[in-house]
């Protein structure tokens, strides 16, 4: 997709980024109830798009699609992955979910993590991804759970270079950049 950009977000965007979530839910057909109840959960605040790494993915300056990427020590975890339902399938995901794992890299992450909507987990398969668990997400009294997946992300070649990790050294080991976010 030619004219697709990925930009970072900013705080001013979060009702957007929040519509797009609620509306990318409601693609999957779940139950209004169950909308509801996880209304929190599909809120993007303009508090988290400071403190993380937010990015959108704009087709002429409307966006289209979204997710974060958090940094807990060595694991990177993508949270807030939305695509706009009318353009579903146009390789928006892939782009965003490629952006997630070279910035992930240039912070030193050894993995990336996720817990994936059931109908998003062969997305995510495609995109290199195993299942390592199941989450339990139940919902308003409906047992659920959500696939837990992970890419391994390596070590960049820069980080033994430069001294970062000793030949032979454990990345799981690897320090964050000085004012990472945690989440």
């Amino acid at each position: 997709m030619s004219n697709l950009q990925i930009r970072r977000a900013i705080p001013d965007e979060s009702a957007v980024l929040t519509a797009l979530a609620h509306a990318a839910k409601r693609h999957w057909n779940y139950p209004e109830e169950w909308i509801t109840h996880w209304k929190d959960d599909l809120t993007i605040t303009s508090d988290f798009i400071a403190r993380n790494e937010v990015f959108v993915a704009t087709i002429e300056g409307e966006i289209v699609g979204c997710c974060a990427l958090v940094l807990i020590e060595s694991l990177a975890e993508l949270e807030h992955m939305w695509i706009d339902p009318r353009q579903m399938g146009k390789g928006i995901g892939r782009a965003l979910f490629a952006q997630v794992q070279a910035r992930a890299r240039e912070l030193t992450a050894s993995r990336l993590e996720l817990s994936a909507d059931p109908h998003a987990e062969k997305f995510y398969e495609r995109m290199g991804a195993v299942r390592i668990g199941l989450v339990p997400a139940d919902v308003s009294g409906h047992a659920r759970v959500l696939p837990r997946m992970r890419v391994e992300l390596g070590v960049r070649s820069s980080a033994r270079q430069f001294g970062v990790l000793p030949s032979g050294g454990d990345p799981s080991k690897i320090p964050p950049k000085s004012g990472a976010p945690k989440h």
